[in-house]
This record gives structure tokens, C-alpha cells and sequence, in this order.
């Protein structure tokens, strides 16, 4: 197989225009072309009123032979190689008398999607991985998740941070990151996702998403090819309690009192299990603090970046609703960017704790509401954590949970007491005064949004950074700093503050058999980067296990 990278055509080309492009490309007659694949689609907008397509193709040639001669010919040429080996191959599988020896199953903490691959690659050789979620199964946590945002009522355990799929199940599905991946590994991922019920094209768009009520199909049928294969998953079952003999773990405690032998955990938490997070501090499990952002979500018309972004090709069915990446280094030393952008979206309640609010984006795969919203955040380190950031000693790794638990208890305060969120039009906010009322913006946040000031919520180094950043914006995104477009509080929970520490053998430093994994573990972030942690971790699991 030949791949071509950068085959440029017209947004507008015709169905059957991409074939003669290869044929071209390559110098071949149409005999002499088998078949074509495309890998890959982009676009190319930095000419608005002429937009190109980038395509990635794999060509099988009628003739293997003639694929060395093309080689030779193209071998000055970047952009004509042979196709990488994408195929996925596994450390290794159990033997068929491998569960008869006796040894315990291993254990997955968490069915996110770190966990989920996790446990799903385990699964698949052989492993029988049981799995333990705090949370509820999809439909029912979607249930739960709905009271808050219809009732203002939180469920601690069953919420956008807890449950089957977690929080990348209520967000815009994105499937792309930036990691290395030598190994294709995103390829898995994306394979699995296809499998269990995605569309085919996110295996070649370039920037490819699902969005949530597709999410919880998929996950559905990804939990029952777990079980099929042998694991076990236990839902509503939070650990509180690990068993360490001797810098090996040997077993974990259940809320209910239960306890389950082990000698291999993936610790596959999430970003929000802060009772988790200090039960492992407690137990001496190493973990170190780690940078973070806080902010808020900013909420404009769809159409405003449709435009801003594509010009006259706005509403073109190939490019979508158009997303945006912003990055602004502040006077004071601080950076802000924007995050988790979710193209006709909306923006939804994330708490998982009594007495506090935190904001998310989320999106469906039509991406069809009325608003673009994404995070505006600021970069913070560990010496911002604490209260006094003068005081002498190390910083705790718990201090980022602290900090974030301060901002978030505040914007509760400020939006009411009711899990309302606090707000302010992007106008207000730049000139430093109280929002009354909103404009031609209407907040998509729910239980609602309540106007006022929200200079309090977080600290003055971070709202210098916004109030300076949100103009410059406007320099890429013509009425990105629109008077009346919604600023909603707080955004915290961007990614874990404290990072448990792991070797190159994905074992926590001072406790064999731990696997720290994924977001909550700080080695990912969003749900591609997450299931590849999963695999991962899942095969430095099973070199351990195997024989």
C-alpha cells in the first residue's frame, strides 16, 4: 500500500473527483489503481473564500510490483511513502487454564474512558478484569445528571464526574488529541468506537466527535463485549480503603465493607475523585502536585464563529460548525487559552460536590444549538495553591484540591446558593461593572445564570489575564469580544491538580501492582488520550501477568 499526504482539492470538488486526483498524483492510468482508501480529511481555511480539503489516501495498486518502481520514483518526495502498519497487536493472551491457577483478577478503579479500555483491552486478552465504578450505569446516571440540571438537585455519586462512561460522556465527544502515537494506538480507539455503534467518518475526519447521546449507545454495547469476554463490571461500588503489604498492592475496601484481593489496580479515577485522592495520600501512595487552569465559559452566537472563522463558506456541510484555538500571554506572566471549545453546544453543570459549582462544555453530534461556548482558563501552578502562598514548606499534593474547592464553594455563593452559576456580559467584564441584564446572548446553563460581578470568583492575577485576553481574541475572531456574549463561572476542573507519580513500567513509584492511569492519575486529557493511557496501562498490566 502507497499513502499520499497533502492531495489538496476544492471544498466544493465533485463526488468522483478525489480518484483522477490520485491517479494524477501518481502518474498512473486508471487500470493501474486498484483501490483507494482515505485515511484522513482535513481543511485548509486561511483563505475564507477559497477553502481546500486535504486529503490523506491509501492506494492499493492492481500490480504490487509497480508499488517499489513508484516508490523509487517518489523517494525525493515527502509526500508519497508507503502506508504504516496501523494493525493493533497484543502483548500476549492467557492461556485457557490461566484463571484455574487461582491468582486474583486484576482490578480496574473507574469506567471512564481510561477505564473502559482498560478494561476492555484486558478483556480482550483474556484477563477477566473486574471493574469497579462508584458511579451508576449510563441511563441511570443520565437520569441523575438531568436532576441537577432540570432540579437543582445533586446526586454526590451519580453526576457528569461519576458513572459508566464519565466525564467525557457528557462533553462534545471529542476524538483527536495531540499525543505521540507511534504505535497507532488512537486507531484502536477510534476502531473500537466505530465497532460499538460511531459513525465510520471519524475514523478519517480530522477533527472527529460523536457527542453525548451517541456516547451512551456505545458505551452500552462496549460494556457488554466486556462482559462477553469474561469481566465484570460493579456499578454504585466506591473504594475507600487499599491494601498495601510490603510497597505492593494486595487489595482494595468497598464502601460497603467488602473486600477484593489483588496484586494488580489500574487506578483509572478521574479528575474528581478527591476522597480518593486523599484516602491514597493517607496510605502513602507517592503523588505529586501538578499545573492547572481555572476560568470561565464564554457563550457567542454559532453563526459569529461560522463566519468569523469560514467567511462565505459558512453553513457548508463538510466543515460543520466551526470550533477555534486561542492562546494569549498576558502582561502579567500568565497564559490564557482556550479550552474544550464545543461548536453548537452548550454549557452544563459539572459539580459533584454539595455546595459548589463548576461549568462544562458539552455538545451533541449535530452540533446544531444556538451557541458556541468554550473555557477561557488560566494557567495556574502549585505555588498559586495555597492560602498563603508565602508560607514556608512544600506544597501539599492535595493543595490544588483545596484551591479548587475554595473557587468553586465561591461561585456558588455568587450564583445564589442554588446551583445556579454567576455570569456577566463579556462588556461588563472588560470594563470591570455589574451585568443587569443579558442582550442577544442567552445563557445555556443550566439551572440558570445569574448576572452580577465576577471579578470575586476567582483570584485578580486571573481576572487581569481574561480581561486582557478577551480583546486580543478579538484581533483573530472578529466579535469574539461582543458586548453581550455570556461569560459563565467557574471552569475548574480542566485537569487533575495532582499527579500520581508512575515509572516506565506505569507502576506507581512506591507501590507495585498500581497502575495510576489517565486524566485523574495526571497522564491524560480528554478521551482519546485517555483510552490510549487505558491500552497502555492494560498492556504493561498484562507483561506483569502473563507468563
Amino acid at each position: 500500500m502507497l499513502r499520499i499526504t497533502e492531495l489538496r482539492l476544492p471544498l466544493d470538488h465533485a463526488e468522483g473527483a478525489l480518484r483522477p486526483a490520485v491517479l494524477q498524483r501518481l502518474g498512473l492510468a486508471d487500470a493501474a489503481l486498484k483501490a483507494f482508501t482515505v485515511f484522513k480529511r482535513s481543511y485548509d481555511a486561511r483563505k475564507k473564500a477559497a477553502i481546500v480539503l486535504i486529503y490523506t489516501v491509501d492506494c492499493e495498486l492492481a500490480d504490487p510490483a509497480d508499488e517499489a518502481a513508484l516508490l523509487q520514483r517518489f523517494a525525493a518526495d515527502p509526500h508519497v511513502k508507503p502506508s504504516p502498519d496501523t494493525t493493533y497487536r497484543f502483548v500476549g493472551h492467557a492461556p485457557v487454564d490461566f484463571q484455574a491457577s487461582g491468582r486474583p483478577r486484576p482490578l480496574v478503579v473507574g469506567f471512564g474512558p481510561c477505564g473502559l479500555f482498560a478494561a476492555l483491552i484486558l478483556a480482550q486478552m483474556g484477563l477477566r478484569p473486574i471493574v469497579l465504578e462508584r458511579g451508576k450505569e449510563v441511563r441511570q446516571r443520565t437520569q441523575d445528571t438531568w436532576g441537577l440540571w432540570r432540579k437543582n438537585v445533586l446526586n454526590p455519586e451519580s453526576n457528569v464526574q461519576f458513572g459508566e462512561g464519565g466525564a467525557g460522556t457528557f462533553s462534545d465527544g471529542k476524538l483527536w488529541s495531540q499525543i505521540s502515537d507511534p504505535r497507532h494506538l488512537t486507531r484502536k480507539v477510534l476502531a473500537e468506537f466505530v465497532k460499538a455503534g460511531a459513525p465510520e467518518e471519524i475514523l478519517f475526519v480530522s477533527k472527529p466527535h460523536i457527542g453525548t447521546f451517541r456516547l451512551v449507545g456505545m458505551i452500552e454495547k462496549m460494556r457488554a463485549d466486556i462482559e462477553a469476554l469474561g469481566g465484570e463490571i460493579r456499578f454504585e461500588q466506591r473504594v475507600i480503603d487499599v491494601l498495601i503489604e510490603s510497597g505492593h498492592i494486595r487489595g482494595v475496601t468497598l464502601a460497603s465493607g467488602e473486600q477484593l484481593r489483588a496484586d494488580h489496580v489500574v487506578l483509572a479515577l478521574g479528575h474528581s475523585a478527591r476522597d480518593t485522592f486523599a484516602m491514597l495520600h493517607e496510605r502513602g501512595v507517592f503523588m505529586e502536585a501538578k499545573p492547572f487552569s481555572v476560568g470561565f465559559r464564554i457563550e457567542h452566537p454559532q453563526s459569529i464563529i461560522d463566519r468569523a472563522r469560514f467567511g462565505p463558506n459558512a453553513g457548508n456541510p463538510i466543515l460543520g460548525a466551526a470550533d477555534y484555538k486561542l492562546v494569549h500571554h498576558a502582561a502579567n506572566g500568565r497564559s490564557v487559552y482556550s479550552f474544550c471549545m464545543c461548536p453548537g453546544g452548550t454549557v452544563v453543570a459539572a459539580t459533584s460536590e454539595v455546595g459548589r459549582v463548576v461549568t462544562n462544555g458539552m455538545s451533541q453530534y449535530s452540533r446544531n444549538e444556538r451557541n458556541a461556548n468554550a473555557g477561557i482558563v488560566v494557567g495556574i501552578a502549585p505555588k498559586d495553591y495555597a492560602v498563603d502562598p508565602n508560607a514556608p514548606g512544600p506544597v501539599n499534593p492535595l493543595d490544588g484540591i483545596a484551591f479548587q474547592r475554595r473557587i468553586e464553594s465561591r461561585a456558588f455563593e455568587l450564583g445564589g446558593g442554588n446551583y445556579e452559576a454567576p455570569g456577566q456580559l463579556v462588556g461588563d467584564f472588560v470594563k470591570g461593572q455589574r451585568s443587569r441584564e443579558f442582550g442577544s446572548v442567552q445563557p445555556s446553563y443550566k439551572p440558570g445564570v445569574l448576572l452580577g460581578d465576577l471579578h470575586p470568583s476567582l483570584p485578580d492575577y486571573a481576572i487581569e489575564a481574561i480581561r486582557e485576553a478577551l480583546p486580543a481574541f478579538e484581533r483573530q475572531i472578529k466579535g469574539f469580544s461582543m458586548p453581550d456574549a455570556v461569560l459563565t463561572g467557574v471552569e475548574t476542573r480542566t485537569s487533575s491538580p495532582l499527579r500520581i507519580t508512575r515509572g516506565k513500567d506505569y507502576q506507581s513509584l512506591n507501590v507495585k501492582g498500581l497502575y495510576p492511569a489517565g486524566e485523574g492519575a495526571g497522564y491524560a486529557g480528554g478521551i482519546m488520550s485517555a483510552g490510549v493511557d487505558g491500552i497502555e496501562v492494560a498492556e504493561a498490566l498484562g507483561r506483569a501477568m502473563l507468563p
